[in-house]
């Protein structure tokens, strides 16, 4: 694409993986810091194709090492305004990802790069041959971009200074949303940067539902489709309401059918367990059914422990990423957790169980006042029994669930021998959805008289239309 520089540049390399092995360096990530920032500045503000660089450059790390990396963006231009700046920082991870030899994951300050052997090998050495490209990119794919400038930097005490300051612009974002919801406008947004890693991905950003990469919300899709029309960012006419509790519209449909290529053609937007969002691979968190307590929980990027069923994150987030709808599983937005709309259709703060300890900590004002106390954290928590104790301990509300599973039992075991088969009360499994290999749901299924029919599934892929079964007489 450019001759200027040591690497080609192109839409092919999205999506290559940079393994530990292949690995020159790797750059913030979960265990070191970093972030990415754009700021809407005056023309007069702004040196055109300036690179500032603070920390050491490329060609002065040791190979196989780790080290903090910032990127902040200053763009100006006629057009350019406040709500453009999270969307040309989204686009940072895709034009970083065109380099070859090069690997973005995540956004915001969950950024983790990796820059490959072979790269390194072919002349990159300096972090100003990717900021120059970069920046060569916004200008060239986002025409409202008149200057640009950059800045990197490699430098820990740095970082911690400016990282705040830059979390505290992510959150004035993502406030801007509070009081709008789904109801008030006509017109939800789409988005497909992510489809080179999960080509099924359908992402609907509403004003109760951020992206799943938590970058996006409602007014800076609006603003990207509105200045680049062609561009990954777009309109979805919302349609007609079909269902407002699980947040199901016609329009999300007709798009989802298109966008995931026939894979699916029905989203929930506010559902957990029936036809979910999909889950890109760029979600901020996780969340998890739990069968043993009926309950929900969620883990994000960075715990890095064991949750109660036993998984850690990176384990949950290959079972749920790559653009599928889950049954058991659902990748969101940290701000998601804000919305009023939040999984209504399953119970909402009622059903969540479990989370860590820093995660609860960040939404912890948001959550209703009385569910506060009552849900677990690794520290009160760490496998399925001490989860169970301390629930019953706090009176969790989800055990008015276990009350009525209960009933429920009692009454089929009273019922006629005849039974069709159900899954575990609480869990509605739709038609034709995958059930991820580690995801165990206990299936009571009762025949009649004693004993029953009791089916565990382990580390397999099901695909279920209907299951029946019949005694014999």
């Amino acid at each position: 694409m450019a001759d200027e520089f040591p690497f080609e540049i192109s839409p092919m390399f999205e999506g290559e993986r940079i393994r530990k092995e292949g690995m020159h360096v790797e750059l913030a990530g979960p265990k070191s810091k970093g972030f990415e920032l754009v700021r809407a500045a005056d023309m007069n503000d702004v040196e055109d194709g300036r690179f500032t660089l603070i920390g050491p450059d490329l060609s002065d790390m040791e190979e196989g090492s780790r080290y903090p990396f910032a990127m902040i963006y200053r763009i100006a231009g006629e057009l350019v305004e406040t709500d453009l700046e999270s969307i040309v920082e989204r686009r940072n991870h895709e034009f970083q990802n065109y380099i070859q030899g090069m690997m973005h994951l995540n956004q915001r300050d969950d950024v983790w790069i990796r820059v490959g052997k072979e790269a390194v090998s072919k002349g990159l050495n300096s972090f100003e041959h990717i900021a120059k490209a970069v920046m060569m990119l916004f200008k060239n794919e986002l025409p409202f971009i008149e200057k640009v400038e950059a800045i990197y930097i490699t430098d820990m005490e740095e970082i911690e200074k400016e990282i705040e300051n830059t979390r505290a612009v992510y959150k004035a974002r993502d406030e801007r949303t509070r009081g709008l919801h789904d109801e008030d406008v006509d017109t939800f947004y789409g988005c497909t940067l992510c489809a080179s890693f999960a080509p099924t991905n359908v992402c609907v950003v509403t004003p109760d539902r951020i992206s799943l990469c938590g970058a996006i919300n409602w007014f800076d899709g609006r603003a990207a489709a509105k200045v680049d029309p062609e561009g990954p960012q777009f309109a979805i006419p919302k349609g007609e309401l079909l269902d407002a509790e699980s947040g199901e519209y016609s329009g999300v449909n007709e798009f989802a059918k298109k966008l995931s290529s026939g894979e699916y053609d029905r989203i929930k937007l506010h559902s957990f367990m029936e036809y979910p969002h999909t889950s890109c691979g760029c979600f901020e968190v996780v969340g998890f059914y739990i069968p043993e307590v009926d309950g929900i929980g969620w883990v994000d990027r960075d715990f890095a422990g064991t949750a109660p069923n036993g998984l850690q994150f990176s384990t949950m987030a290959g079972q749920t990423g790559g653009g599928k709808q889950v049954v058991g599983f659902l990748g969101v937005g940290v701000n998601y957790f804000r919305s009023p709309k939040f999984i209504q259709a399953d119970g909402g703060w009622n059903r969540v169980v479990w989370m860590p300890k820093m995660l609860k900590e960040k939404v912890f004002q948001d959550m209703p006042e009385d569910i506060r106390e009552k849900i677990a954290t690794e520290d009160d928590a760490k496998d399925i029994d001490s989860l169970r104790n301390f629930l019953k301990e706090k009176n969790h509300p989800i055990l008015e669930r276990w009350v009525e599973e209960e009933a429920e039992e009692e009454v089929e075991d009273e019922a006629p021998a005849k039974a069709q088969a159900t899954p575990q009360a609480g869990f509605a499994a739709p038609q034709m959805m995958q059930i991820p290999s580690n995801f165990m749901p206990a299936m009571p299924m009762m025949g009649g008289g004693s004993g029953g029919v009791r089916i565990i599934l382990k580390n397999a892929k099901v695909t279920v239309d209907k299951i029946t079964i019949l005694k014999e007489d």
